[in-house]
């Protein structure tokens, strides 16, 4: 049996089912990693040992009826933000190489109830600062369709692991797309939640307001039964919300018959990708197709959203990232002449310099003559795209876009230009600025080979219009290949 084939769900059911064990579905995870690891280097850490210890518990306790949901034995990869007790958290930051939480994050509280097994940490962009996986400090991911290229980021490592078969699902956290940008470019399905959906209790923030946790599979389905799993209330999270509508699986119908769907004609302007806009225009094609009525509209603070989102979030990260000052935990200099040498020295060499620039930038729209001039009009510019999408949100169920304006680049390309690669970001940012959910699913390749995602955006709490939309478009676009299969679709 070919077990990388198998969704998160079909692997469940048949260790439900007793004909696969939940062993066999964690070897054939570890062996895919021993395989295509050393090219890769989608993970930071694995934990071999651990994870067969709790595949034995999971068997056990899926006979005797502990474990009875629909992922029970699934293998899952969790980006290094995200804490485990006992286990290194790294952010892929020197300043935090030997930090190891004595907690658990929620998600991973929720993950160990629900029995699914986790592998280990995948690789990210510094801090979640970056767009290719490439401002690590532990060395750049690659692409599994094609080693040259980038898998995106900041979740990169997850959503590389998740494609090359190292784990069926996994977890990562959208900060400005990074977790849809990066699914695009791997060719997987990625899912940011409403603001306030998961708990971001054990997520190391990069913007406390901008922040989510959310799933990275292999298709819609599998999104939205981990999404069941990792979401709810949780009172040791100040931001979280309580929400009683979280039977996400139960509104994968497949039909969008009568929806409405809008399409900013700013998304579709120069600097897109001759190769993504086709393969965008083909997608509204088969969703008109299905029954949907699909309509262009005007978004007319499009060019507004890179600047806002940029100056806040670098305003929230140089905040939040104050605390790193070797003093606490974490990487401390070995050569410094009292305190706050120290503190110069060891940010110095701790902190990447993608890191230190968004510092440097949020620390100067928050001083004293610059406030109102950046961060307060910052702040003014995120209402004013909010009401906008609250207006389009009053004629349209679902908002179509691009996941990023060009297939994954080659690697070392961004880093050139530093902001090249903020305006990579131009349909993923206004989701988080807004606290919206958002979707990423494959709907084609390039002329390269090199996958293509579409977004769908819902209003705030309307995940089921989302992936009710997407799990119709994927019954009609049919299977997408898996890397090295090529061909555009199978």
């Amino acid at each position: 049996m070919d077990l990388e084939k198998l969704t998160a769900l079909q692997l469940a059911e048949k260790i439900k089912q007793k004909q696969i064990s939940v062993l066999d579905g964690v070897g054939q995870v570890f062996d895919r990693i021993e395989k295509k690891e050393p090219k890769l280097h989608a993970y930071l850490d694995t934990y071999k040992k651990d994870a067969y210890a709790k595949a034995k518990q999971v068997e056990k306790g899926i006979a005797d009826g502990t474990y009875t949901g629909p992922l029970a034995g699934v293998p899952i990869a969790v980006k290094d933000n995200i804490c485990i007790k006992g286990k290194k958290t790294t952010c892929a930051s020197r300043i935090l190489e030997n930090f190891v939480p004595q907690y658990d994050a929620e998600v991973i509280s929720r993950l160990e109830r629900a029995g699914l097994i986790i592998i280990g940490k995948t690789n990210m962009d510094e801090f979640a600062m970056g767009s290719t996986t490439e401002t690590s400090a532990y060395g750049i991911t690659r692409n599994p369709w094609n080693s040259d290229h980038v898998p995106g980021g900041s979740s990169g490592g997850s959503c590389a692991a998740v494609a090359a078969g190292e784990a069926y699902l996994a977890l990562g956290s959208d900060t400005g797309g990074s977790i849809r940008q990066p699914s695009s470019y791997c060719g997987v399905t990625g899912i940011k939640p409403t603001y306030g959906t998961v708990s971001r209790y054990g997520l190391i923030a990069y913007a406390s307001s901008l922040d989510q946790i959310g799933p990275v599979g292999k298709d819609t389905a599998d999104c939205a039964a981990l999404l069941e799993i990792i979401a709810g209330h949780d009172k040791k999270d100040s931001t979280s919300l309580e929400r009683t509508d979280l039977d996400f699986s139960n509104a994968l119908s497949g039909s969008v018959m009568g929806m409405k769907f809008g399409v900013p004609k700013e998304y579709l302007a120069e600097g897109l990708d001759p190769d993504v806009k086709e393969a965008f225009m083909e997608t509204l094609k088969t969703l008109t197709g299905q029954g949907a009525i699909v309509e262009f509209f005007s978004m007319k603070t499009t060019e507004y959203m890179i600047p806002a989102y940029y100056i806040i979030a670098s305003a929230e990260a140089s905040s939040n990232l104050e605390r790193f000052d070797g003093v606490k935990y974490g990487y401390r200099a070995e050569d410094y002449e009292g305190l706050h040498d120290m503190y110069k020295k060891t940010r110095t060499e701790g902190f990447g310099e993608e890191v230190k620039r968004r510092i440097m930038l949020g620390s100067f729209v928050l001083s004293s003559g610059y406030y109102d001039a950046y961060y307060l009009k910052a702040l003014k510019t995120k209402a004013l795209i909010k009401k906008e999408f609250d207006q389009a949100f009053e004629k349209y169920d679902v908002l179509l876009a691009p996941a990023a304006p060009y297939t994954a680049p080659k690697i070392g390309e961004s880093l050139k230009d530093p902001l090249a690669m903020y305006l990579g970001d131009i349909y993923t940012v206004a989701v988080n600025l807004c606290g919206l959910p958002g979707i990423t699913v494959p709907c084609g390749l390039d002329h390269a080979g090199l996958p293509i995602g579409i977004q769908m955006i819902g209003d705030c709490f309307m995940e089921k219009k989302i992936l009710r939309a997407a799990k119709c478009y994927e019954m009609a676009r049919g299977v997408f290949p898996a890397p090295g299969e090529g061909g555009r679709m199978l």
